[in-house]
C-alpha cells in the first residue's frame, strides 16, 4: 500500500487514468513519485514522494538515506568550499529533507525556512511559495550571521517545478547577504525546458552561479482543463467520504530526557555542534521509545507533526535499530489538503483529519495525517513540539484520539520547543576594576586567565597551621581570613609530583576533553570560562587550551573566589555581567568532594539575582572529576591523583587561596588573594599545564568516543558522596561533615593546610596515594585501609582541636 507500486500498479495511475496528467522522465522517477489530487485553487495535482517521509509511510532509513545522498553529491559538487556551506531547507515539506542533505555535505549549519512566526526573533529574511496552499516563508536563524558569509547557499527542496520559489528566496537573500554560488537541491527536477532557461537567465542577473542537484529528472504533461476536472472530482469523492471509527488505542506519554537546550530543528539554526549532541542522545532516546512500544508490535509508525520532522526522523531511524523486530515506518503530518482514495493506483489511500494544535499564526484549521488509517500499525509514535502539545491535541477530535481509533497504542512524545533566548544587555558599567593578568599577577601567561581579585601581596595573613585550625574550630575566624603557611615539598615529595604527572596526563587530557567537550556542546558554542580560584584554575586553563586545540576558541577565562559560609564574589559576578552574558558563564572547578562548594554556588548565585543583580548564571559547576557524583558536567567520576592537588601556589601561578576579611575587603572590592613572586624558583605551573597539553592530540579519539557516551548517558546527580560524609561523620564521632574530605585532591588539602586527624584509604588502593601516604608519614597521621570506601581516600580533620591536643611537635595525636 505504501509503495510506488502496489501489487504491479503505478501509484499514480489513478490520476492519470482520470485526467489525463502524466509524469515524462527517466526510469527512476515513477519509483520516487506517485500522483493525487488536492483542494487547491492553484494545482489540482499533487506529486507525492514516496521517499519524502512527508504523505507516505516510509522506512526512515530510506527516507534520510535520499537525503545523505544528496548531500554526499553537493559535497563533491562543491570540494573544497563544501566546508563554507550553509543549508536551507523550506518549510514545511523539506524541512527533515534539508536537514538530511546538510548531514551528507558535512559539518555544516542549517536552517529551514517556517510559517511560525516567534516572538522576540526578528526575521533575518522572507519569500513567497507560488504554488502553496500557505505560500508566505520566514527566516528566523538566532545567529543573523549565520547567513552572512561568501560561503555556497544550498537551498533543499521536495521537487523543483517552476523555480520560482527558490528564485524568490535567493532574490530576497541575494540583495541582503550576497554570494558566488547556489546550489539548488530537490528529490525531483519537474521543470519544463522554458523554466530550466528562466534559472539560466536568472543566474546570469544575479552574477552567481547556480547549480542543481536531483535525484531524477522529469516534467508533467497536462491536458487543457486539468484544473476544473481535478477540483471536480475531489468535490464528488470528498462528499463520499465515510464516519470516522471511535478510539479504542491506549495512549502511553514517554519522556524522550531531550538534551537540555537542544534545537527540536532547525527553525533557528542548526550547528554541528547541535548535532554532535543529538547523535550522541539518540541511542538513549530511542531506547525509551522502544520501552514504550507493546511488545510484540511488528509495525511502528513514527509519525512528525508538519515542521518538525528531522527530529522524528531519527528517532525513528535509531529505533529500527534498536527495536529490529519491529517494521519501523515514518511519515509526518500536514496542512496540506489531499483527497484520498483507497485504490492501488492512487498515492494517498487513507486520510486521518483533526484541527490544528500548535496555535498557528494564520489561525484555525484542519491537519491531515495520510495513509496511516487501514495501515495495520501496531503502534504510531506521535512526536511533537511542546508548542504543539495543547489541549487541542488531546481532544476528543484531536490527532491522538483520531489516531486511537486505528492502532491499539498511541504513544506520545514531546520533544521541547527550541526558542531563542533575546540578546543580552550588558549592565551598565560601574567602577569596578579590570582583572589582574600575569606577569603582574601570576606567572600564568596574560592571555590564559584574567584574576577577578585585589591583590594583597603586601599584607602578612599567613598563620601556623595548628593556631588557624584552633580559630577555626571554636568560632573565633574564619577560614578564609587568613591563610595557611605555604608548603614547601622536600626533594622528595616533588619526585612523586613528577612521577604522577607523567604517569597520569594522559588521563588528565582526556578528562580536560571530555568536560570541555560537554560544555560546549551542552552549555554555549563559546562559553565564558569562571574557574573558582585556585584549584579551578589550572583546569579553567586547561579547558580553554582544549577549546583552542580542538575548535580554534580563543575562550575568555577568569577566576574568582568563593567562600564556604560567604558565597561568591558578588562584584566579579558583577563585572562579569557588565562584560560578557551570563548565560555564557561556566563556573568551573578542580574536582567535587562531597558537593559543599556546588551546593554553596546555587545558593549564592539566587542570592546574588535575589539582591538585584544579573540574571542568568548557571550554578551548575563543570568539574574535570566528580567522584561524589555532584553534578552533570565532569570529565570523569573516577577518584584519582590530580597532580595540581599535590601542591600548593606552586601548580597554581604562584595565587594563594583566597582571602576575604572585612578590614581588607570591602563591599566595593573584590575578595584577596597573594602572588608568591619569591615562589618562583620551584614554580611547576607551566610545567603542569604544558605535560597535560601535549597529550592532546592522542587522546581526540578516546574523548569522542567518551563523550558520545556521556551526553547519551543519564548524568543526574545522586550525591552518594555527600550520604558517605554523613555515614562517615557518625561512624567515627565526629558529627560535623566540614571536617570529613573525601578524595584524593580533598585529602591532599587536609595535610598542606590543615591539622589531619587520620586518612582513610580503600583497601588497594595504589599510586594515586603515594603522596597523600608521604604527607602522611612526615605529619605522623595514621592511614586507615577500609573495604568499602567510595572514595579513594577520605581525610578527617582533628575533630576536637587545641593546640593541647598535639605533642609538642606538633603531630597529630589520638583524640
Amino acid at each position: 500500500m505504501n509503495n510506488a507500486v502496489n501489487n504491479g500498479v503505478w501509484s499514480g495511475s489513478w490520476v492519470a487514468e482520470r485526467l489525463g496528467v502524466r509524469l515524462v522522465g527517466d526510469d527512476r522517477l515513477t519509483d520516487l513519485l506517485g500522483l493525487a489530487l488536492r483542494r487547491n485553487p492553484k494545482r489540482a495535482h499533487l506529486l507525492v514522494s514516496h521517499v519524502l517521509g512527508k504523505h507516505v509511510p516510509q522506512s526512515p532509513s530510506v527516507v534520510y538515506g535520499h537525503g545523505f545522498a544528496l548531500g554526499r553529491r553537493v559535497r563533491e559538487l562543491l570540494g573544497e568550499r563544501a566546508a563554507d556551506a550553509v543549508v536551507l531547507g523550506y518549510a514545511e515539506t523539506a524541512t527533515g529533507l534539508g536537514h538530511s542533505v546538510a548531514d551528507g555535505v558535512g559539518p555544516v549549519p542549517y536552517l529551514h525556512s517556517t510559517r511560525r512566526p516567534v516572538v522576540g526573533v526578528a526575521p533575518a529574511g522572507g519569500f513567497e511559495e507560488s504554488h502553496s496552499h500557505a505560500t508566505s516563508h520566514l527566516l528566523l536563524p538566532e545567529d543573523p550571521a549565520l547567513l552572512v558569509g561568501d560561503g555556497p547557499l544550498v537551498l533543499v527542496d521536495d521537487e523543483f517545478s517552476t523555480g520560482n520559489t527558490v528564485m524568490n528566496t535567493i532574490r530576497d537573500l541575494h540583495e541582503r547577504y550576497p554570494r558566488r554560488r547556489y546550489v539548488v537541491v530537490a528529490l525531483v527536477d519537474m521543470r519544463s525546458p522554458a523554466d530550466a532557461g528562466r534559472l539560466e537567465r536568472f543566474a546570469r542577473e544575479i552574477d552567481a552561479k547556480v547549480d542543481l542537484v536531483a535525484a531524477a529528472s522529469g516534467t508533467v504533461r497536462l491536458p487543457e482543463g486539468v484544473l476544473e476536472k481535478g477540483q471536480e472530482l475531489v468535490a464528488r469523492h470528498e462528499s463520499a467520504a465515510g464516519p470516522v471509527p471511535p478510539p479504542y488505542g491506549r495512549l502511553t506519554r514517554v519522556d524522550l530526557c531531550w538534551p537540555r537546550g537542544l534545537p527540536d530543528g532547525g527553525r533557528h539554526g542548526f550547528t554541528p555542534a547541535h548535532r554532535d549532541r543529538l547523535e550522541a542522545a539518540l541511542p538513549a532516546m530511542a531506547a525509551r521509545l522502544a520501552e514504550a512500544i507493546p511488545e510484540g508490535a511488528r509495525r511502528v509508525l513514527v509519525l512528525g507533526c508538519e515542521e518538525l520532522m528531522y527530529a522524528p526522523l531519527r528517532l525513528a531511524r535509531e529505533l529500527e535499530q534498536v527495536a529490529p523486530d519491529a517494521e519501523v515506518r515514518f511519515s509526518t503530518t500536514t496542512r496540506s489538503p489531499v483527497l484520498a482514495v483507497d485504490d492501488p493506483g492512487y498515492a494517498i489511500r487513507s486520510r486521518i483529519v483533526f484541527p490544528a494544535h500548535d496555535d498557528p499564526a494564520d489561525g484555525p484549521g484542519e491537519r491531515y495525517a495520510y495513509n496511516v488509517a487501514g495501515a495495520g500499525f501496531d503502534a504510531v509514535v506521535a512526536v511533537v513540539d511542546s508548542t504543539a502539545d495543547t489541549p487541542a491535541l488531546h481532544a476528543p477530535d484531536g490527532l491522538l484520539a483520531q489516531l486511537a481509533a486505528h492502532t491499539p497504542q498511541v504513544v506520545l512524545a514531546v520533544v521541547p520547543s527550541y526558542v531563542p533566548e533575546p540578546p543580552y544587555v550588558p549592565e551598565r558599567p560601574s567602577m569596578l576594576p579590570e582583572p589582574l593578568r600575569g606577569p603582574a599577577f601570576s606567572s600564568y601567561a596574560p592571555q590564559e586567565v584574567g584574576w577577578l581579585l585585589q591583590d594583597l601581596s603586601e599584607v602578612t595573613l599567613e598563620a601556623p597551621t595548628e593556631e588557624r585550625e584552633e580559630a577555626i574550630q571554636s568560632g573565633g575566624a574564619h577560614y578564609a581570613e587568613s591563610l595557611p603557611v605555604e608548603y614547601q615539598p622536600s626533594e622528595q615529595y616533588q619526585e612523586l609530583f613528577h612521577t604522577a604527572l607523567e604517569a597520569s596526563a594522559a588521563r588528565l587530557a582526556q578528562a580536560v576533553g571530555v568536560v570541555t567537550e560537554t560544555v560546549i556542546a551542552e552549555r554555549s558554542p563559546r562559553p565564558v570560562l569562571v574557574s573558582l580560584a585556585r584549584a579551578g584554575t589550572p583546569v579553567g586553563v586547561l579547558m580553554r587550551r582544549w577549546a583552542e586545540h580542538r575548535h580554534g576558541l580563543d575562550l575568555a577565562h577568569y577566576a574568582v573566589s568563593i567562600v564556604r559560609g560567604r558565597g561568591i564574589d558578588p562584584n566579579a559576578l558583577r563585572w562579569l555581567a557588565e562584560h560578557h552574558d551570563p548565560r555564557d558563564v561556566v563556573f568551573v572547578d578542580g574536582w567535587t568532594g562531597k558537593g559543599a562548594i556546588t551546593r554553596e554556588l546555587a545558593v549564592a548565585i539566587e542570592e546574588f539575582e535575589a539582591a538585584g543583580g544579573a540574571a542568568g548564571f548557571d550554578p551548575e559547576i563543570a568539574v574535570l572529576a566528580d567522584p561524589g557524583s555532584c553534578v552533570r558536567t565532569y570529565g570523569t567520576r573516577e577518584d584519582f591523583l590530580i597532580p595540581s592537588a599535590c601542591l600548593n601556589s606552586t601548580v597554581s601561578g604562584l595565587i594563594s587561596r583566597t582571602v576575604l576579611r572585612a578590614d581588607l575587603v570591602g563591599p566595593d572590592d573584590y575578595h584577596g588573594a597573594k602572588f608568591y613572586r619569591e615562589l618562583a624558583g620551584a614554580d611547576v605551573s607551566g610545567v603542569f599545564l604544558d605535560a597535560v597539553s601535549a597529550r592532546f592530540p592522542e587522546v581526540t579519539d578516546a574523548v569522542d568516543a567518551a563523550v558520545k557516551e556521556l551526553l547519551a548517558s543519564d548524568r543526574t546527580p545522586t550525591w552518594e558522596g555527600w550520604a558517605a560524609v554523613e555515614r562517615i561523620s557518625e561512624e567515627y564521632g565526629i558529627h560535623d561533615v566540614n571536617l570529613v574530605k573525601p578524595g584524593v585532591g580533598e585529602t591532599t588539602r587536609v595535610l598542606l593546610r590543615r591539622v589531619p586527624w587520620k586518612i582513610l584509604a580503600r583497601a588497594g588502593a595504589g599510586a594515586d596515594l603515594d603522596h597523600v601516604r608521604l604527607l602522611a608519614g612526615q605529619r605522623g597521621v595514621p592511614v586507615e585501609e577500609v573495604g568499602d570506601l567510595p572514595y579513594t581516600c577520605v581525610g578527617l580533620i582533628h575533630p576536637q582541636y587545641t593546640r593541647g591536643a598535639t605533642g609538642a611537635d606538633g603531630k597529630a595525636v589520638a583524640v
